[in-house]
């Protein structure tokens, strides 16, 4: 078994302090993660889109792990009541709101964050915004929406903190992209051009920082289930007691109606709909698990540039891989020059046949 393990019931929903106990759930040695060698300091955590299912996670296990916490909820789905209730329940955490598409609000979270805490150490942009449908379908809003929110909301979080990081000579990005930013997904063309948008930015981003000692990792997750206890943001009722997690049934994603043309069983622009519906809430990674080990990413010495979390996740963009190299190899042949004494069909990257031997190689046999 994995470190993510089976989906647990409803009724074994996980908490934090079950993942941060689980032997199985740990960075590897050669990132130098918090431990017994590698003693964790209280950081400042700045996480954005903190009350969807990845960002509360990731909020509690820091706190959990006595890290001062900045909880930034969506202005349009939160409240200021709410996040100050979640502020109130614990004294290392600030409860602020924000629309990252909003440049000036981002800048105020920043500027109140340092205010607040002195500092800030690590930022996690958890926020995203998915349109499931057709690429025909899905109108200029919908395409704007998802690249104002992934896109630019995670381009105006960097902007607005990077001179906080250069003027400290420290500071740490963590990023959720998704197996999307890596891959074609029928039903989600806009959401996936987002993510691979925000992919090119980091990767580009953190050469051009790289000497000022900032540091950042792009997680990519494959199906993540809410197995959190209950939302301490929606007040408990009689009606609500029971529920483990009273979430969006599908968290950030709105599903578009499909038009006439994609309508069959058998569509391609229907897997993602189709995917969601089948999974429904047997998603095979787990929001507490994966957050556990993101807080250890945020305080290990040695973080990649990318995580992948779950089976979904590494399967996926393990054969993504495999299939442009392979294709690759297929067309290389279009790209290099022929040897004119070489018989057609051999090639070398090198400008030398391949049956061709250096003069190295004909000294050794010599011998």
């Amino acid at each position: 078994m994995d470190a993510f393990g089976s989906p647990p019931s409803h009724a074994n929903a996980l908490s934090p302090s079950s993942a941060a106990r689980d032997p199985r759930v740990q960075l590897p040695l050669t990132t130098d993660p918090p431990g017994p060698q590698n003693p964790p300091k209280q950081l400042v955590w700045l996480i954005f889109g903190a009350t969807g299912h990845i960002g509360l996670s990731l909020a509690k296990a820091a706190l959990l792990h006595n890290d001062l916490v900045v909880a930034v909820g969506r202005t349009f789905e939160n409240s200021y009541e709410s996040m100050r209730k979640m502020q109130a329940e614990n004294a290392n955490c600030l409860g602020l709101l924000c629309d990252v598409r909003a440049r000036d609000t981002v800048r105020e979270v920043v500027e109140k964050s340092i205010a607040h805490f002195g500092r800030i150490d690590i930022i996690a942009n958890c926020s995203g915004h998915g349109v499931i449908g057709a690429c025909e379908d899905q109108d200029d809003y919908d395409i704007r929406n998802q690249f104002e929110t992934n896109f630019m909301g995670t381009l105006n979080i960097i902007q607005l903190s990077l001179p906080h990081f250069r003027e400290r000579g420290a500071g740490r990005y963590i990023i959720f992209s998704s197996t999307s930013g890596t891959l074609g997904v029928p039903g989600l063309g806009p959401y996936c051009a987002s993510k691979y948008a925000v992919e090119g930015l980091m990767e580009s981003m953190l050469y051009e920082v790289d000497g000022f000692n900032i540091k950042g990792t792009l997680i990519e997750p494959g199906h993540i289930r809410r197995d959190d206890v209950v939302n301490p943001l929606t007040p408990r009722s009689p009606e609500n007691k029971s529920l483990v997690n009273p979430l969006p049934a599908y968290g950030h994603f709105f599903i578009k109606p499909t038009s006439e043309p994609y309508q069959t069983s058998t569509s391609p622009a229907a897997h993602a709909r189709r995917m969601l519906l089948w999974l429904g809430d047997k998603q095979p990674a787990s929001a507490v698990k994966a957050a556990e080990l993101v807080w250890q990413l945020g305080h290990c010495s040695f973080p990649p540039l990318r995580l992948l979390l779950g089976y979904y996740a590494v399967d996926s963009i393990r054969d993504r891989l495999k299939c442009i190299t392979e294709e690759i190899e297929d067309w290389k042949h279009l790209s290099f020059p022929l040897n004119d004494n070489a018989p057609s069909g051999e090639y070398t990257a090198d400008k030398r046949s391949m049956t061709e031997k250096s003069d190295d190689e004909e000294d050794r046999e010599g011998d």
